[in-house]
């Protein structure tokens, strides 16, 4: 996912053969102009209500950091055409004017985070989002050991591991070139954190937006419901397809299985890597308060299951609608990440938004700490247990680390929403294999080393941050 940009008038070029296949036809009028003006507050409705609200920054911070991603944020820390609601957890982009986009407003719900109101709705329509009504995990965390807690976490750094080396490696990934803005980093050895930093104005308490870590999340979900029986890799999702026909039996996208969403490969129309992230497809129930599942449902299939790999978050949002078919009924799903795997970890200070509907946005939107991070990742590194209790089996683990068929040609980089070692890295362990997130999420797990590593950042334009250099420069601590 790129940095949000404004967009100039003459940005679509779209070019067909004419029928003698010897002239080109050229659109040079953006006709999603208000579609993206709309998405653009919709972004910064999002991304200043988390900020506020959910992470407890104050508006400098939120414009100076989180609305970097931004090339034209409405108005300043200052004020501008934005109204902050403090009493209501709430904001609204925009001012509405005649020719302008619409405000755009977003809300915080406990235990969810913000969420995005579509145009019609004011804040009156606030209490009729939805709100995870579990009651918080029981206990002090700083009272409870790590990992279930923070107390005891960090350990000396043991020997045969340089502390020279890792302090090396640490400032290379806080002494980044301009637009690469660390906030956090953790390593985690033999269970305890052997090193962990935090930025200016950040802590081990401030949640931040995961972005696409958020797959990784996704599909340990579903893979807890496949290891119980509930759902099936290589059956079809058994989804009722939009638009509905007269013979649904008949539409090719019922072969589309749950190995091939959670592969990217689901054969459907790309939107998100084709230009339009910010105009439709999935930014619709990102940013504007549409719904994730009509969306989802309404692709077109263009290609046979399976056969071509494309990063596309509809595919990971169709995972996560077969995985609430599987569990039954809306309470039951909306708690089910929490009582799964949330609050087995101890992972306190993870927030699973939804969209108003109340569907979880899996594929990007949830917000967390890099401590939860570690956690998670932990599970990964010890081979689905926690506590004595296996929360998910190796065969899971072994699919989500196996590439899928159709990178083949692309370094085999990807397995199920996990990143891979790409084919051309010799000088980092094969094992690896990593989270990613837009402006810099990562967790990798290198179970060769016993090593958990989190970086959390806000980078914004030329991102760039390279996960696997980093990984090689912390691996200069354990030669």
């Amino acid at each position: 996912m790129t940095r949000l940009r404004s967009i100039p008038l003459l940005l679509l070029l779209s070019s067909f053969p004419s029928a003698t296949g010897a002239q080109e036809q050229e659109e040079n009028y953006d006709y999603w102009a208000f579609q993206r003006g709309m998405i653009q507050r919709g972004v910064q409705a999002i991304l200043q209500c988390n900020g506020l609200f959910t992470s407890n920054r104050t508006l400098e911070q939120v414009f100076d950091q989180e609305l970097a991603y931004l090339r034209n944020p409405v108005g300043t820390a200052e004020g501008g055409d934005y109204a902050v609601d403090w009493d209501r957890k709430a904001v609204a982009i925009g001012a509405g004017r005649p020719g302008e986009p619409p405000v755009m407003r977003a809300a915080f719900r406990d235990g969810i985070g913000c969420v995005i109101l579509p145009p019609d709705h004011d804040f009156d329509d606030i209490d009729a989002l939805p709100i995870q009504t579990l009651a918080p995990l029981a206990g002090d965390p700083t009272q409870i050991a790590w990992p279930m807690g923070d107390r005891d976490a960090a350990a000396d750094i043991p020997a045969g591991v340089d502390a020279a080396a890792l302090k090396a490696a640490s400032d290379w990934a806080f002494d980044r070139p301009e637009q690469q803005e660390t906030l956090s980093l953790l390593v985690v050895h033999d269970g305890k954190v052997i090193h962990e930093r935090y930025a200016d104005g950040v802590d081990m308490n401030t949640k931040t937006r995961t972005w696409s870590t958020a797959k990784s999340i996704a599909v340990t979900l579903i893979g807890m419901l496949v290891d119980e029986g509930r759902m099936s890799l290589d059956e079809p999702l058994g989804l009722e397809w939009l638009p509905r026909v007269r013979s649904p039996e008949t539409d090719p996208r019922n072969a589309i299985t749950l190995r091939h969403v959670l592969n990217m490969a689901s054969g459907l129309e790309v939107v998100d890597n084709s230009g339009m992230e910010y105009a439709t497809g999935s930014g619709m129930s990102y940013w504007a308060g549409a719904s994730s599942v009509r969306g989802a449902l309404s692709q077109a299939l263009i290609r046979e299951p399976g056969t071509f790999w494309d990063y596309e978050n509809y595919d990971t949002l169709l995972g996560v609608l077969a995985m609430k078919l599987a569990l039954g009924d809306d309470q039951t799903y909306l708690e089910y990440p929490r009582k799964a795997l949330l609050d087995k970890l101890g992972m306190r200070s993870t927030f699973l938004s939804t969209d108003r509907f109340g569907d979880f946005i899996l594929s990007s939107q949830v917000y967390t700490n890099a401590r939860d991070l570690a956690r998670f990742g932990m599970l990964y590194l010890d081979d689905g247990m926690w506590g004595g209790e296996r929360l998910i089996s190796s065969e899971w683990i072994d699919f989500v680390r196996t590439p899928a068929p159709a990178t083949a040609e692309r370094g085999n980089q990807y397995g199920g929403q996990w990143w891979l070692v790409p084919d051309n890295r010799t000088d980092v362990p094969r094992d690896a294999y990593s989270t990613a997130g837009n402006r810099g999420q990562f967790v990798l797990v290198v179970p060769s080393h016993d090593l958990v590593i989190v970086r959390r950042g806000l980078d914004w334009g030329r991102q760039g941050f390279n996960r696997w250099d980093l990984l090689a420069e912390v691996l200069k601590a354990f030669e």
